[in-house]
């Protein structure tokens, strides 16, 4: 039993010392690749290819590229993989009473996607979320198309003003 565990952790430990870069170039090893190909899809020299071969066979305790691309495969099936794979779920969607007296809208065009526009805005953080929404009063919109009209108005003033203040300290 503790042979077994004694091997069992041996070939963790082999596993563990294999560097990033040399477990692509083992991936691609496994696949029948040549150095020259394998330096390609990497980008990288044939040299660096070989070098990495060669620790990794050194690290897995293999005689040759054969043995290496054998031993590699066994670790990979036992030590890589993936504990989980957690799905994203959107939100649930929530019932909202309708304010139809019959309880369907009278014109569809008339609906808007709530669950969206709660998504969205929380999405982009902005203090101005909410001026965008499309289900505002008739009162509401004028306030706000009056708003921008008086930043509109204003902020060209401003400029003339300022440009007015720099001609006058220019010209004395």
């Amino acid at each position: 039993m503790s042979d077994s565990g004694s091997q069992h952790s041996d070939e963790f430990l082999r596993w563990t010392r294999l560097t990033e870069k040399q477990r692509a170039c083992l991936d691609l090893l496994l696949e029948r690749k040549t150095s020259k190909q394998i330096a390609r899809d990497l980008d990288i020299s044939k040299q660096a290819v070989d070098l990495r071969l060669t620790t990794a066979r050194d690290t897995l305790g293999a005689a040759n590229r054969d043995e290496t691309a054998i031993i590699y495969a066994r670790l990979r099936q036992t030590y890589d993989r993936i504990p989980c794979d957690p799905i994203i779920l959107p939100a649930v969607p929530e019932l909202v009473p309708s304010n139809f007296p019959d309880g369907s809208p009278p014109n569809l065009m008339d609906l808007h996607d709530s669950v969206a526009a709660v998504g969205s805005s929380t999405a982009t953080g902005s203090p101005f979320r909410d001026l965008f929404r499309h289900d505002f009063g008739s009162a509401t919109r004028i306030g706000i198309m009056l708003a921008v009209v008086v930043i509109l108005l204003l902020v060209p003033l401003g400029g003339l003003g300022i440009a007015h203040l720099l001609t006058e300290l220019v010209s004395r």
